[in-house]
């Protein structure tokens, strides 16, 4: 279970200004002046330090140890993880695979700068998803190595760990960072509203039709493999993403959602494990590199990216105690 950081204030709490009103109208003495006034919930505010929601240190520890998790990001460069399959999302479009608890997973640079908009899904239900709400409340606003992406609740677990990740950019002086979880993907409900126009390669349809050509595939396969599940996606089951490779920030002045030119290189990638079976989506945004604005015109140079998914190497994760993670053990009773 989840434990909120305790955090001494140094501040009177109200309680206790109340009381002492109360002791010195008890005596029949007013010994207030204008100087010992209570502060306004606006001093209050302004004058508290940013206090930490969430303790990460409190979560549950990494099955099989931050050694473990060390290791599998070096597994592929020590030959200790074996290709499996390789994939090519095109422009303005998205796929969808299939990724079993304890492989890799990369999705990568190939051919020039270009972002992507990431789902994943419990293989074994579609309304068990990634919850980037969730995750920037554990983590941050931008995730790199180490930190987990959560799924939704009932079922609130790790999905998935991120083990690498080669642009490790970090926060620049505009406090931008990349792989976001504060921006939706860009979709046509909002592109109608801003445009009064359709257009169908937005991230959230290319999303929706990788999901329905993931069902007819599975559809169309007998063969029950590693390869395949037997969930069935909808546009609803469509969720907020994790914005691979993509700079953004909030603007200091007005704290507006903004983009910078993806720093990605040919030859980068950010590379997960799966903590249980998983169903993966990704979208090549149509906007590129995002360094044009949604919806405010000019032609965006958009690439294809690359997937590669690998299979650890026998005993590699069960050697160091790993397991795939468990839905959350919150009984479900909310005091009834």
């Amino acid at each position: 279970m989840l434990k909120i950081a305790n955090h001494p204030s140094p501040l009177i709490t109200d309680q206790q200004i109340d009381m002492s009103d109360a002791n010195s109208n008890v005596h029949g003495t007013n010994n207030k002046n204008t100087n010992d006034a209570k502060p306004s919930r606006k001093d209050l505010a302004r004058q508290t330090k940013p206090i930490v929601c969430y303790a990460v240190e409190s979560l549950p520890p990494l099955k099989g140890g931050a050694a473990l998790y060390r290791t599998l990001g070096t597994a592929v460069a020590n030959n200790q993880a074996t290709l499996t399959q390789r994939l090519s999302i095109p422009p303005r479009s998205a796929l969808a695979w299939n990724v079993p608890a304890g492989h890799l997973w990369r999705i990568i640079c190939t051919h020039g700068p270009q972002v992507a908009d990431m789902n994943c899904w419990s293989a074994s239900n579609p309304n068990e998803h990634f919850y980037s709400s969730k995750t920037r409340q554990i983590h941050a606003t931008h995730l790199s190595t180490g930190d987990r992406l959560w799924s939704n609740m009932p079922y609130l677990r790790p999905l998935a760990t991120i083990t690498a990740d080669t642009i490790n950019y970090g926060f620049d002086e505009d406090g931008a960072g990349v792989h976001d979880v504060i921006g939706s993907r860009c979709d046509p409900y909002t592109h109608y509203l801003m445009t009064g126009t359709d257009y169908n390669y937005c991230c959230h349809s290319n999303l929706t039709r990788a999901a329905l050509s993931y069902n007819k595939k599975n559809r169309d396969n007998d063969d029950t493999t590693d390869n395949t599940s037997s969930i069935e996606l909808k546009e609803c089951h469509i969720h907020d993403v994790l914005n691979v490779f993509m700079c953004t920030g909030f603007t200091r002045d007005t704290h507006q959602y903004f983009t910078k030119p993806s720093p990605v290189d040919v030859g980068d990638y950010i590379e997960f494990v799966a903590e249980t079976d998983l169903v993966v989506s990704a979208s090549t945004c149509p906007q590129g590199d995002v360094s044009l604005a949604c919806g405010g015109g000019g032609e965006p140079i958009v690439y294809p990216l690359g997937v590669e998914i690998y299979k650890l190497e026998e005993g590699l994760l069960e050697g160091s105690g790993w397991s795939p993670s468990d839905v959350n053990g919150y009984s479900g009773n909310h005091g009834l």
